[in-house]
């Protein structure tokens, strides 16, 4: 099969298009580079894919004409739409940013896919739409009408959006909400790759409240099976449907568990520093994942303690040979 995958060359995208060229399957990563952080450390996570699978095509997934040019002449089973703009705290500053390519972005290869005739379209989407929800664990039954920030206002649009696309294609389309992914290559504005550059540096650790916030932190590996399960499904079925996913861990771990998690990993002895509470983050997240076991046979099989060692031998050898990112 030929699939598409937008973002390719981020975090979850390189380990995603990794999986798939493993498989064997053709990959069109596109990819904008987004300075959001160094396009060295996107390079180097896909540098070794063989090319005679992998195709890399720089690109604004916004442009839609610019992506059918690249795509001109392909036959695409299935489109993963993981390209967005990250991050909670910096959409509070730059809304109209994320409205443009989180939103925009969505609508524009959803567009794509109806002009390829694509017949399956799976859509990252993030546990941030459930907001500070009064049930626990997150079902994806529970109402997300009342987001926090404006990424996960965005998120939840770019869900509406692929439905309406289900709607009035006929296309497949899994809409998979992604929990707190930590991991090898995991972007440096995210907790653990942050925490492990202050340990790194002998800075303080920057904790943001009193340590009682609780994440499910899921471990790339086990996103990225969900991913491929998915891409499974959505590709044989023979009638269309539509689907929100949660991908998650299924276990919480409180911050200052984490920051002792990481550092002990590390074989660092952590000085925390205590901040505010941010505006627009969750008090608590977890994820039922009852649907993705029946409808995927998706089963998380990496424990934080595992995740947090394996992170902790990556980030090591990653700086061992280049400068420490900035903080």
């Amino acid at each position: 099969m030929t699939i598409v995958v937008t973002g390719g060359a981020g975090f979850i995208g390189g380990h995603l298009c990794r999986r798939l060229v493993g498989e064997g399957h053709q990959v069109v990563a596109i990819d904008n580079f987004d300075p959001f952080y160094p396009r060295a450390m996107k390079e180097e996570g896909i540098e070794d894919l063989p090319r005679e699978q992998f195709t890399l095509v720089e690109a604004d997934v916004c442009n839609t004409g610019t992506v059918l040019q690249a795509l001109h002449g392909r036959s695409v089973d299935a489109i993963v739409h993981l390209a967005a703009k990250a991050g909670v705290r910096p959409s509070i500053e730059t809304p109209r940013a994320y409205q443009r390519v989180n939103v925009g972005g969505t609508q524009s290869m959803i567009e794509v896919a109806e002009r390829l005739e694509v017949g399956a379209f799976l859509f990252g989407s993030s546990s941030s739409v459930y907001g500070n929800s009064d049930t626990f664990p997150f079902s994806e039954e529970d109402s997300v009408g009342r987001p926090i920030s404006p990424y996960a206002a965005t998120k939840r649009s770019g869900e509406l959006l692929a439905h309406t696309f289900h709607h009035l294609r006929g296309a497949t389309v899994h809409c998979l909400r992604f929990f707190t992914v930590y991991g090898p290559w995991q972007r440096p504005d995210l907790a653990i790759h942050k925490f492990a550059r202050q340990l790194l540096t002998g800075q303080p650790i920057t904790m943001y409240g009193d340590g009682t916030t609780s994440r499910d932190y899921t471990y790339v590996d086990d996103i990225a099976s969900g991913l491929m399960k998915s891409l499974r499904r959505a590709t044989s079925l023979e009638a269309p449907e539509y689907e929100i996913i949660n991908l998650g861990g299924s276990e919480t771990t409180q911050l200052k568990d984490l920051i002792s998690g990481i550092a002990g990993a590390m074989g660092i002895e952590p000085d925390v520093k205590r901040l505010p509470e941010q505006p627009g983050d969750l008090e608590r997240t977890c994820a039922d994942i009852s649907k993705a076991r029946a409808l995927l046979e998706y089963e998380p099989e990496t424990s934080i303690e595992e995740g947090l060692h394996s992170f902790a031998e990556w980030v090591t050898t990653y700086y061992e040979d280049r400068p420490v990112l900035e903080v």
